[in-house]
């Protein structure tokens, strides 16, 4: 873990990343953007699902797809589609303690917008673990992994990406967080992959982000 010794900046994904992917609340989200999407459409559920899944190879989520070719308010789209069971994602107050004892500042950095991020950090217990989240409207829309959200979190917040770390569940994600100099974190859990099979962009792989910290927590202490 010397690696992580100048870090000041720990920046975490959220769906999938700081919840298991057991918990399966994002194929929740998966089946209502399907719905909306044959509402919309007037499409059966194989056509909506074709158009779904191309605008997030395409776009890196579906949102914009359907913002650039069918004029959908976002705002309506992410109430919609996040309007889910949250009561399946585990409590879980050990994660605000490890997450505590990090130096330096911690960031969410998500496609997802602050309503619906703000309801699974209250049912983690992690409501006021972070610095601040940044999430698909402060994008403008442009979401990982494309580059300029990168740049927008690390502008917002003042954040030196050689001094970051970034921990995400979609491999694809880091890489134009390695790119730009961020240590990156993989979460191998079984979601829902990108196109691309490269893992070279990837400095750690681990299975839970709970044990990984616990790791950190103490190999840092004893520094």
């Amino acid at each position: 873990m010397s690696s992580l010794a100048n870090i000041d900046s720990w920046i975490f994904d959220l769906d999938n990343t700081l919840y298991p992917s057991s918990a399966r609340l994002f194929p929740q989200i998966d089946a209502r953007m399907g719905a909306y999407i044959q509402r919309l459409l007037g499409v059966d559920p194989q056509e909506a699902y074709r158009v779904q899944k191309g605008f997030f190879h395409s776009h890196g989520m579906t949102l914009p797809g359907l913002m650039a070719h069918h004029g959908v308010d976002p705002h309506e789209f992410l109430a919609d589609v996040h309007d889910v069971d949250i009561d399946v994602v585990p409590p879980h107050p050990e994660l605000a303690d490890l997450i505590a004892r990090l130096p330096g500042r911690k960031f969410v950095f998500t496609n997802a917008d602050a309503p619906y991020a703000a309801r699974v950090l209250a049912r983690l217990g992690l409501s006021e673990s972070f610095d601040a989240l940044h999430d698909i409207h402060a994008l403008g829309y442009v979401p990982k992994p494309q580059l300029p959200a990168y740049a927008s979190m690390c502008s917002a917040h003042g954040i030196d990406p050689m001094r970051a770390v970034f921990v995400e569940d979609m491999a694809r994600n880091l890489v134009p967080a390695k790119a730009i100099g961020m240590t990156t974190v993989w979460i191998d859990n079984g979601s829902e992959q990108g196109p691309g099979e490269d893992r070279d962009h990837i400095d750690y792989t681990i299975t839970d982000v709970g044990s990984w910290l616990t790791g950190v927590v103490a190999a840092l202490g004893d520094q």
